[in-house]
C-alpha cells in the first residue's frame, strides 16, 4: 500500500451533524494517514446544511425505489466507484449499505470490510441470514453498537460469531455536549417553558415505535397527584396528531408541551429535572446518553439495549409499554427530594463518562481498522 489509506464510509441516508458517529468515525482516523470518502445512497444537504468532514463527499442521489428488489443501478454505480477508487476499507454503516457492500465485494476484493449494525432486527427473515452466511468472508468485522446489538448479531443465526463480531458503544463528545448545554433558567425560556414547575423531558421523532402515547398516558395519571409536573417532548414527526389528540383527551394543555424539532436538542437538556426514554425499540439511543451528560436522573423501558445501560448508570426501569408501571417511576422520581434527585443525576453522568465517552469510541474504530489492514496484511 503506497500514499495514505483509502477508506470509503457508505451510509444509507444524508444526516450529518455534529452527534452524527460516521463523522466521529472520520475525526478517529488521522488525516496524514486516511484518505476518508463519505458516500450516501439517498438525500444530500440542503443551503446552509452541513456538508461531511470526510476529504471528499459523494451523494448518488438514488431513490427509494432504486434501493428495492434487484437494485442494479445502484449496485452498479457503487462499484464503479469502489473499482475506480481501489479503496483499502469501507465501512458500511446499517443493513442495506453492508449488505450491498457483502454482495459486491465478491468481485471487488477490498482488503478490509466493517459492517456496523445500529439496531436490533435486521436479520429477522430467514433469506437475510441465509443470504448474509453466503457473502460474510473472512474480511468482513462486524460491529454491534450495544452489548444488546452485538448479542443479537453473534445469536441470531446469519455467521456472525465472537471472531467476527464486536461491540463499540455508541457515544458523544460529552465536553461537547456540556459546553452547549445552556443553563437551567436560559434553556427553559428559549423553549417558551415556566421556570418552576418540575418538568421531565424526552428527546426524539415523532414516531410510534418511540412510545411517546405511552409517556403521555403515564404522565396524566401522575400529573393528577402532582399537579406541579410538567412534560416535555422535543421531537416531530407522523405521530404528532395522535399526541396531541391524547394531550387534549386527558386534559393536558399547557401541563404537556409538543416543542417540535430543535438542532442540536441536547443543548436544551439542562431545562428538564428528569429525562424519559419509554422506546419500544432502539440500537442504542444516543437521546438517552444526552440525557445523562445533563447530570439528570434517567427513567426508561426494559428493552434490550436499554435495560444494561439503565442497571449500569442507576436509572429506572419500567416494563416496555406498560404505562401504569410507567407512572409508579414517574412517581418515585417526584417523591424524592433535591439532593437524592441531584445524587442519581450524577450517578448517571458517572457511568456515561466510563462507558460512552467519544474519544474512546473514536480509538476503537482506529484499532479495529489498523487490526483489519494487518490481518490482510499478514494473509498475502
Amino acid at each position: 500500500m503506497s500514499g495514505k489509506i483509502k477508506v470509503l464510509q457508505l451510509q444509507n441516508r444524508y444526516n450529518v451533524n455534529a452527534s452524527d458517529l460516521a463523522e466521529q468515525v472520520i475525526q478517529g482516523l488521522p488525516a496524514e494517514r486516511f484518505e476518508v470518502t463519505t458516500a450516501f445512497l439517498r438525500g444530500q444537504p440542503g443551503p446552509g446544511e452541513p456538508e461531511s468532514g470526510a476529504a471528499r463527499s459523494i451523494y448518488f442521489g438514488f431513490s427509494q425505489s432504486d434501493l428495492k428488489g434487484l437494485r442494479l443501478l445502484a449496485l452498479w454505480r457503487l462499484f464503479r466507484l469502489c473499482r475506480e477508487q481501489r479503496y483499502d476499507v469501507v465501512i458500511a454503516h446499517r443493513f442495506k449499505p453492508m449488505n450491498m457492500l457483502m454482495l459486491l465485494n465478491r468481485w471487488l476484493r477490498i482488503p478490509a470490510c466493517i459492517g456496523v449494525q445500529h439496531g436490533i432486527g435486521d436479520f429477522d427473515r430467514g433469506y437475510r441470514r441465509w443470504e448474509a452466511r453466503r457473502l460474510l468472508t473472512a474480511n468482513w468485522r462486524v460491529v454491534g453498537v450495544s452489548r444488546a446489538v452485538r448479542d443479537y448479531l453473534v445469536g441470531c443465526g446469519a455467521g456472525f460469531n465472537a471472531s467476527n463480531t464486536v461491540q463499540i458503544n455508541n457515544a458523544i463528545d460529552i465536553d461537547r455536549a456540556e459546553r452547549l448545554q445552556h443553563p437551567r433558567e436560559q434553556a427553559r425560556s428559549l423553549l417558551g417553558l415556566a421556570q418552576e414547575p418540575f418538568i421531565f423531558g424526552a428527546i426524539g421523532r415523532l414516531v410510534p415505535v418511540k412510545g411517546h402515547i405511552h409517556l403521555i398516558e403515564a404522565f396524566a395519571q401522575v400529573q393528577s397527584v402532582y399537579p406541579q409536573a410538567q412534560l416535555a417532548i422535543i421531537g416531530e414527526g407522523r405521530t404528532r396528531a395522535e399526541l396531541e389528540t391524547a394531550i387534549t383527551r386527558f386534559g393536558l394543555e399547557g401541563k404537556a408541551h409538543l416543542l417540535g424539532a430543535r438542532e442540536d436538542a441536547l443543548q436544551y437538556v439542562r431545562a428538564f429535572d428528569a429525562f424519559v426514554m419509554p422506546s419500544l425499540s432502539e440500537g442504542l439511543p444516543l437521546a438517552l446518553l444526552e440525557g445523562m451528560s445533563g447530570h439528570l436522573p434517567v427513567i426508561g423501558s426494559d428493552i434490550d439495549s436499554l435495560r444494561p445501560i439503565l442497571e449500569d448508570c442507576g436509572g429506572r426501569i419500567f416494563p416496555v409499554g406498560d404505562a401504569a408501571a410507567l407512572t409508579a417511576q414517574l412517581g418515585a422520581v417526584l417523591d424524592l427530594d433535591a439532593e437524592q434527585r441531584g445524587a442519581e443525576g450524577e450517578r448517571a453522568y458517572c457511568y456515561l463518562r466510563g462507558a460512552h465517552a467519544i474519544e474512546d469510541f473514536r480509538l476503537q474504530y482506529l484499532q479495529m481498522v489498523e487490526q483489519s489492514l494487518a490481518v490482510e496484511r499478514a494473509a498475502l
